[in-house]
């Protein structure tokens, strides 16, 4: 048996339970990289962490430089604080640059709600969550930029600025179907620039009182059914090899696909092809890549 092959085997050891429990246990103590805490759900917000190192890695793939990974609902700030240092770790470890941006209401908190059941009157209340915008600030590095104010008029105003790289990550946290609704135009603009499949962090689809008429689950079917060339799907075989498939975070994960681009792909490589793996004596002949 030879070395990838042993490696394969003890890596699906440490996978299962109850085994799994104290690997996990064991790389908590011990300086890993971003991809090895990735695979172990060892994050404050493993959801982000997943996203920025999935989006870096088709970035290297495609040669972009840098990608943009953003926050809309930023609250008190304690996961974009959360965002800011995993984007540090990614980047280190896989050499592409990332800049964070974080939206929010600021102090005022969530804003007006539109006046039915949509924003979820019966969870939040206009006002919930001010920022201590200074005291975040004080927190925030330099690759983290705050953007305060309306969010329907401040991810207008985003691509003006010739320096925001390709957009890799979001993760929407704004409560409100209103919110989530202007918030989700980033993906649509005329002049948008994001990779050509954007994972996305949704983190109130899982409530007890979330519904497909009402919230974020609202705001990503109108937006389906609103824009052609963009479509936001779950993230299909997110959950698949991982030791912890059951993490409630991974039914909050999505990802936006721009139809056009993937369109307009034509891969520069050869073939792929199939080829048959010789078996052991008296074993059946596998197929194999």
């Amino acid at each position: 048996m030879g070395r990838d092959a042993i490696a394969g085997r003890l890596k699906r050891l440490a996978m299962e339970p109850p085994i799994r429990l104290l690997v996990r246990s064991v790389l908590k103590r011990l300086p890993a990289q971003a991809s090895t805490r990735a695979l172990w759900d060892i994050s404050d917000r493993p959801g982000y962490l997943l996203g920025l190192l999935h989006a870096a890695r088709r970035a290297a793939r495609d040669g972009i430089g840098a990608i943009a990974a953003i926050e809309f609902g930023v609250a008190g700030g304690h996961f974009l604080v959360a965002l800011e240092r995993e984007a540090q770790a990614v980047e280190r470890e896989l050499g592409v640059a990332i800049h964070v941006y974080g939206f929010d209401n600021g102090a005022a908190g969530l804003p007006a709600f539109i006046g039915d059941h949509r924003d979820h009157p019966d969870k939040w209340r206009p006002g919930d969550f001010p920022m201590d915008e200074d005291l975040l600030r004080s927190r925030l590095g330099p690759r983290t930029t705050l953007v305060i104010g309306d969010v329907a008029e401040t991810v207008a105003r985003f691509f003006d600025d010739a320096e925001v790289p390709p957009v890799g990550f979001i993760a929407f946290d704004l409560d409100l179907y209103s919110s989530t609704r202007q918030a989700l135009r980033i993906l649509a603009l005329p002049g948008r620039r994001t990779l050509d499949h954007v994972p996305l962090y949704f983190d109130d689809v899982e409530h007890s009182i979330s519904h497909r008429f009402a919230g974020e689950l609202l705001a990503i079917d109108e937006f389906n059914e609103f824009y052609d060339d963009m479509k936001i799907d779950r993230w299909r075989g997110v959950a698949g090899d991982r030791p912890f498939p059951e993490a409630s975070y991974l039914r909050k994960m999505y990802m936006a696909h721009d139809l056009r681009a993937i369109a307009a792909r034509a891969l520069d490589r050869g073939p792929l092809e199939r080829r048959l793996v010789s078996a052991p004596a008296g074993g059946a002949v596998q197929s194999g890549r």
